[in-house]
């Protein structure tokens, strides 16, 4: 029987979207807190710990088969105190227990389910369970029985298995610091990086791209290495994996070719069926991979797809904070904002049913002839290809010639006859967004976090940058203002997560690491030097908190002791804070002149040298580390002017400054960092005063705005040039 239970239980006070979504189940949840552990001793019951996230499909399923249901409710009431956590708020309980559910089962995913005895510490693990028996095993009403059988008749079992799994966690990070103090030499760093590429090669899907089968994710990461790797090693086979991989996802399914943006992953091996929930941290990676792909190729086709996707950020998926500070949404200008999480997969109860269109919906939009042309391009059926409605994809469209340009980059080699033909399709889009737009949308989770919020002001910094659109510029420089001024806590650090005027939750290393990378970004784009002195600082407070023995911590030394405090490398979902912290201190080092922290990205290789040399494959994104360590890196410092006087007195930009610029960008390089020697930095970073020196002493009865570039290369420095065609050709060796 369904529940009736309309009074709200705990959670009704919570702000985590997801932990609301429970708010009203008949179970009598706790969230995460002293309480629930001491009732559990009081009441002597085990804990039952669901963790989940607001647009996970099987969470929303196993709510309606159980924490909804009656019979279920009753047994956890009775037997169980039940905990409810939000993983997005809590990356930190959210590891330590799925790390035990993959030594107890081989496997994870959420939901997450987790029972604990009154010491936090577990006796059994599993993910979605259905309420009854199936051919799969027990369902959640059999599992409860049992449990509660054996905490009152057999609990010494289960107190045997929980100090087993506590102890197989701890040998763990034991097993990483004894390997990383034995190591007296570095790794081979050459031999690690080509079989990263090997690795990614042999398991690569040559007619749809991407990696391995279905289910098949996009795991941006392994296309930035892939980037990279082509870049030092000039293999041909690495760039065409990336841009196999980049247009088949943009024609699968997996792609939203209505509103823009990627879905999660695609259940099949051709990228056409999605899980239809859109995430911010894939999309921001994703959007980060094309620009890469565009700056590295030069193909303005895989600039349009970083556009689109910024253009779903900015339509749906940004907090805007009106001057009179109140929250405007929709398309109104901001002061300044975050971006939220994540969107459903499910409308209505149904999975994907914002998305699907039948083909009579279509014509009678569009009209039979303009419909059946939009229909065919778009494998737009009567019979559909999804559940007996349509996906829109290109996947067997002849759309593939939009990715066809000329050696200038020219559209279409000029072939007017497309470019009407894309202007035709880009109208029907139009139009059918309109109508979708009438559609009951999925569930949106408004929370906004400090990691996922980093990745994406990465993004629209660098896509500003390569794309020469400011807008991109100003909306990282709004998330980063956001974040600083209502993310911080009073000595300095960060919160995890933002909702409803509330931040909460020490951050975690991620947190620290995903947003340090957006700030490094931000200061190469706009050389403001805020964002650079905030990266560093806010690097020390990660280094002070989370650093120990030669790696990060998750979580920081003052954080809530947990059972097991992870560290890991291990490149999943999204870079780990190790491997992301690698490449931000090597960056750091060079751009602050701090060269202890080179020293501590080495350190972290170390760390985990084994690993790393063992299994590349899943932490590509450490590989970039690497290769920004063993190949030709460049250090590219700007001095003099970046303004001048107009005719009436005013400061504008001085264009020579923004030519040379242009010209420092031009080119791809992934391992160069630049930085401006302004007349106030040097203020803050003893590193920049020589070339405030050096740029007085050679300007000497010349123009003074006029810039010089400082070139760096592998530890040796260039003659400084003033000459833009000089600076050309030295770029270009």
């Amino acid at each position: 029987m369904m529940a009736t239970k309309k009074t709200p239980n705990r959670l009704v006070n919570e702000k985590s979207p997801y932990l609301l979504q429970h708010a009203h189940n008949p179970v009598d949840w706790y969230a995460w807190c002293g309480e629930a552990f001491v009732e559990a001793k009081r009441q002597d019951k085990p804990i039952f710990l669901s963790i989940g996230y607001s647009t996970c499909h099987w969470c929303h399923v196993m709510e309606k088969e159980s924490f909804e249901d009656e019979e279920v409710a009753d047994i956890l009431n009775k037997h169980f105190i039940s905990i409810k956590v939000d993983r997005e708020e809590r990356p930190d309980i959210d590891a330590v227990y799925m790390n035990a559910a993959q030594i107890m089962t081989g496997s994870g995913g959420w939901p997450l389910s987790v029972f604990l005895d009154g010491d936090k510490r577990p006796i059994y693990a599993g993910t979605y369970f259905p309420k009854k028996d199936g051919r799969h095993g027990p369902g959640f009403l059999t599992l409860l029985g049992r449990i509660a059988h054996l905490w009152e008749y057999d609990r010494v079992k289960l107190f045997e298995s929980s100090i087993l799994i506590t102890s197989e966690l701890n040998k763990t990070d034991t097993s990483n610091t004894l390997n990383a103090v034995s190591i007296s030499q570095d790794i081979d760093y050459e031999k690690a990086v080509v079989k990263c590429f090997n690795q990614l090669k042999n398991n690569f899907d040559e007619e749809y791209g991407g990696f391995g089968t279905a289910p098949k994710f996009p795991s941006p990461h392994n296309l930035l290495f892939l980037l990279r790797y082509y870049h030092c090693k000039k293999d041909e086979t690495a760039l065409e994996m990336v841009e196999k991989t980049l247009r088949c996802m943009y024609c699968g399914g997996i792609y939203d070719h209505i509103g823009f943006g990627f879905s999660r992953y695609s259940t099949d091996r051709m990228w056409l069926v999605p899980h239809f929930e859109k995430m911010l941290y894939d999309n921001a990676l994703l959007a980060l991979a094309y620009c890469e792909a565009y700056h590295c190729s030069k193909n303005p086709a895989y600039a349009h797809v970083a556009e689109e996707i910024f253009e779903y950020i900015s339509r749906d998926m940004t907090y805007r904070i009106s001057p009179d500070g109140i929250s405007s949404g929709g398309t109104a200008s901001p002061e300044y904002g975050g971006f939220y999480n994540a969107e459903d997969a499910d409308s209505e109860g149904v999975e994907g049913k914002f998305y699907l269109f039948t083909k009579d919906e279509v014509i009678k939009l569009l009209g039979a002839k303009d419909g059946e042309k939009f229909c065919a391009r778009y494998d737009i059926s009567e019979a559909g290809n999804f559940e007996g409605s349509n996906i829109l994809n290109l996947i067997r469209s002849d759309a593939s010639e939009r990715w066809e340009y000329n050696e200038d980059g020219d559209k279409y080699d000029g072939n007017d006859k497309r470019e009407k033909a894309e202007e035709f399709f880009a109208d029907c889009r139009k139009r059918l967004f309109k109508y979708r737009e009438k559609r009951v949308h999925p569930f949106k989770d408004d929370k906004i976090t400090t990691s996922w919020n980093g990745l994406m002001i990465c993004a629209l910094a660098y896509g500003g940058r390569v794309l020469n659109n400011e807008n991109y510029t100003d909306t990282a420089k709004n998330a980063a203002k956001f974040i600083l001024e209502n993310m911080s806590d009073t000595d300095g650090g960060l919160f995890t997560r933002y909702r409803d005027g509330e931040a909460k939750f020490s951050a975690v290393a991620d947190d620290y690491a995903y947003f340090i990378w957006g700030l490094i970004e931000l200061y190469e784009s706009t050389f403001e030097k805020i964002y650079l002195l905030e990266a560093y600082r806010l690097n020390k407070v990660l280094i002070d908190n989370f650093w120990e023995n030669g790696a990060l911590y998750l979580t920081g030394k003052n954080s809530e002791e947990l059972i097991f405090r992870p560290r890991e490398i291990y490149d999943g979902a999204t870079p780990s804070a190790n491997s992301v912290s690698i490449s931000n201190f090597i960056k750091l080092s060079r751009l602050c002149g701090d060269h202890k922290l080179a020293e501590m990205a080495v350190e972290i290789i170390r760390f985990f040298g084994k690993t790393l040399e063992s299994v590349p494959y899943g932490h590509s994104f450490a590989m970039c580390g690497l290769m920004h360590l063993e190949y030709l890196s460049r250090e590219i410092i700007i001095s003099g002017g970046n303004t001048t006087k107009s005719a009436d007195g005013r400061d504008e930009r001085n264009p020579e400054f923004t030519a040379f610029i242009s010209e420092i960008y031009a080119n791809y390089n992934p391992f160069a960092t630049v930085a401006y020697a302004d007349g106030e930095i040097g203020e803050n970073i003893e590193f920049y005063k020589q070339y405030e020196s050096k740029q007085e002493n050679r300007k000497q009865g010349k123009n003074k705005s006029e810039p010089t570039v400082y070139i760096c290369e592998n530890n040796i420095c260039k003659k400084p040039v003033s000459d833009i065609d000089e600076l050309r050709e030295m770029l270009r060796n």
